[in-house]
């Protein structure tokens, strides 16, 4: 097949490398009526997809679809985005994208964000697992056991320090940073990356700040949170986490309490606070939120 091709290039240079006439029926659909399908399809907004947009150009319905397929259109999708207005919007980006690209010696840069208003679901029945042919099946109502806030810091290797909190405002937001001081070589400098939260900006902050010379703020631009590199570890969070509170229970098995129930799936965790366990769990609030963070973390 090399030598083919290599001989029809020595021999026709360029024009040797197009296609040859294939076996079969004569193309029909020119060149200039696959633009204008394009053209059209960029350009306007079907009101019935491919059966208006097939009337407009005189084709079939079925071969709107190839070549919606040939060339990557789907008109029946859209998805979000937002451009950010920071006028310093690139000096930000170079700055924090510098800082992950290399990072200054001696010195530490942790991405610092909270999740706030983490549900602590329950079921309120047991679920019907999945079968051969059968879906894992669970009610449609559950069981709240609060809310709570989850503020992490994370560094280079997966690295997450992680508290929960009742609430998400400057005075936690403080203890944080305090948590985070506490766990960083005081011969090390610290470059905090954070998003434009009232919280961050607050007086309190800025003298915690102030008095605190090796730590160093760098603010993300507007509208520009996912240079914030804690945003992955709450994707995963939230998947591997949160969003798996249901968890597969044997039908034949005898209803668990809610206790039991949260225990075992980790969503008790975030709902953690300075109230004392309960008498069915031996395990203490506090110690399932550190457990949480530190086995999403380390996944």
């Amino acid at each position: 097949m090399v030598g083919k091709w290599r001989q029809r290039f020595v021999a026709r240079h360029v024009d040797g490398l197009l296609d040859e006439p294939r076996s079969g029926g004569p193309r029909r659909i020119r060149d200039a009526k696959i633009e204008q399908v394009i053209v059209t399809t960029l350009e306007s907004m079907p009101s019935d997809a491919t059966r208006s947009l097939a009337a407009r150009a005189g084709l079939s319905q079925s071969t709107i679809s190839r070549v919606w397929r040939a060339f990557g259109l789907q008109p029946h999708r859209s998805e979000t985005c937002k451009l950010s207005r920071d006028p310093q919007f690139i000096e930000k980006l170079r700055d924090i994208v510098g800082l992950y690209l290399k990072q200054p010696e001696r010195a530490l840069v942790p991405c610092v964000d909270e999740k706030s208003q983490i549900q602590a679901l329950d079921c309120s029945q047991p679920l019907l697992p999945m079968r051969p042919g059968q879906v894992k099946r669970r009610t449609h109502d559950y069981v709240r056991h609060g809310t709570t806030s989850l503020f992490a810091a994370r560094r280079r290797h997966r690295q997450v320090i992680g508290e929960c909190h009742r609430r998400h405002r400057a005075i936690e937001f403080r203890t944080f940073l305090d948590t985070i001081e506490a766990n960083v070589s005081p011969v090390l400098d610290v470059h905090l990356v954070l998003d434009n939260y009232a919280a961050h900006k607050t007086a309190a902050i800025q003298r915690w700040l102030a008095g605190r010379p090796r730590f160093h703020v760098h603010f993300t631009p507007t509208s520009a949170s996912w240079l914030n590199l804690v945003e992955s570890f709450f994707s995963i969070l939230t998947r591997s986490r949160f969003s798996a509170a249901f968890t597969a229970a044997p039908a034949n098995s005898r209803p668990r309490s809610k206790t039991t129930c949260a225990r075992t799936t980790l969503v008790r965790a975030p709902s953690c606070g300075p109230r004392p366990p309960t008498k069915s769990s031996n395990r203490s609030p506090d110690i399932a939120c550190e457990s949480l963070v530190r086995g999403t973390a380390g996944g």
